[in-house]
C-alpha cells in the first residue's frame, strides 16, 4: 500500500562540523524543491568535534533565521528512525565529486533495506563549493589560513575565536 505524502519534507543530514558555503548553497537550492527541509546535525557521542551540537545548531539557525521551510534538529540514532519520528520520506544528499557517489549510493541502498518509503535525492555541489569540505576548512582555520568566502560569515567568525584561543599557547 502506497503511503500518501502530503508535504514533501526532506531531511539533509551530516555533521556540519561546521557548515560550509556548500552546504548553504545545496539548502537553498532545496528549499525550492521541498516544503521543508530539516537540517538535521547527526552525531555520535563517541566523536570528537570541534563544534557542540549547541553550537552547530546555533550557527545553522542565525544562517537561516529569515528563510521559510527550514528547521533544525540534532539526533543520534539511525536516519531511518529520525524519518518515522519527523513524518519526512526524502533524504537529501549534496554530491561534489564521483568518489561521493560510491558512499552515498551504498547508504541510500542501506536506508532502502531498512525502510521501502525512502527516497533519496542528490544535488550536485554548486562548482564554486566543488572542492569544499568542512575536514579542509577546519585544518586551514587551525593552522592560521584565512576561510573567509568558504563558510558564513557568522561560521567565519566562530572558527577564528575557537582556534585564536587554542592558538594562544604556541
Amino acid at each position: 500500500m502506497q503511503e500518501d505524502f502530503t508535504k514533501r519534507i526532506a531531511i539533509y543530514p551530516g555533521s556540519f562540523d561546521p557548515i560550509t558555503n556548500g552546504h548553504v548553497d545545496i539548502i537553498k537550492r532545496a528549499v525550492r524543491m521541498f516544503d521543508e527541509v530539516i537540517i538535521l546535525i547527526a552525531y555520535n557521542p563517541n566523536k570528537n568535534y570541534l563544534f557542540t551540537v549547541e553550537e552547530r545548531m546555533e550557527m545553522i539557525g542565525e544562517i537561516f533565521k529569515d528563510t521559510q521551510g527550514i528547521r533544525v534538529d540534532c539526533y543520534s540514532g539511525l536516519l531511518v528512525d529520525y524519518l518515522k519520528i519527523s513524518g519526512a520520506n526524502i533524504v537529501l544528499r549534496g554530491m561534489r565529486a564521483l568518489s561521493d557517489f560510491e558512499y552515498e549510493f551504498q547508504m541510500a541502498l542501506m536506508n532502502r533495506r531498512q525502510t521501502k518509503r525512502i527516497e533519496t535525492v542528490f544535488l550536485m555541489s554548486g562548482f564554486k563549493w566543488f572542492y569544499t569540505s568542512s575536514k579542509l576548512i577546519k585544518e586551514v582555520a587551525s593552522l592560521g589560513g584565512t576561510v573567509k568566502g568558504l563558510v558564513p560569515d557568522n561560521v567565519n567568525q566562530k572558527l577564528t575565536e575557537k582556534f585564536n584561543t587554542n592558538n594562544i599557547r604556541g
